[in-house]
């Protein structure tokens, strides 16, 4: 074997092409509903951690548990790179009517990408909050929420962090 790229060869690669089953994906008694996105801070050194909250509702008339999933996609990167990328999931039981504020740490490590060796670079991230990939259709409604933010400094080795 002398191809050992990834692009479609796994789901992170495939381009716009769906996978049947993707991560996530699944059915529910209830339903829930995602507000309140808020990423920490908006700006940030190469090397430095990102804080990350969202507020989950249950919105339903049962309980229920939702698999949180935050996805990080590079807006523009010096090599090909996964459309996204998972970088957290929590399962949360969270009674009818009620609502819960999680929160989670996508630290530098996760927004390293492998050019002869691992590395940060500069610019413009999107990071994503659901119950599911970005974009993924299903027959359960789920919303993924986004926002964006910036690392500025000059691109580095990770080991240099």
């Amino acid at each position: 074997m002398e191809n050992y790229t990834m692009e479609g060869r796994t789901y992170r690669y495939y381009g716009q092409e769906a996978p049947l089953y993707p991560f996530g994906y699944g059915l529910s008694y209830t339903t829930f509903q995602y507000r309140d996105l808020v990423l920490s801070p908006p700006a940030l050194p190469v090397c430095a951690n990102l804080s990350v909250s969202v507020v989950l509702e249950n919105t339903g008339q049962r309980d229920g548990e939702e698999v949180v999933q935050l996805y990080l996609r590079w807006e523009q990167s010096s090599v090909p790179v996964p459309r996204w990328q998972l970088v957290a999931f929590r399962r949360v039981a969270v009674p009818a009517g009620r609502e819960t504020k999680l929160s989670f740490q996508v630290v530098a490590e996760q927004r390293a990408i492998w050019a002869q060796d691992w590395r940060l670079e500069p610019g413009t991230f999107t990071l994503f909050a659901g119950g599911q990939q970005p974009g993924q259709q299903m027959q359960a409604p789920s919303e993924v929420l986004s926002a964006r933010f910036t690392v500025t400094g000059a691109a580095r080795p990770l080991r240099g962090c």
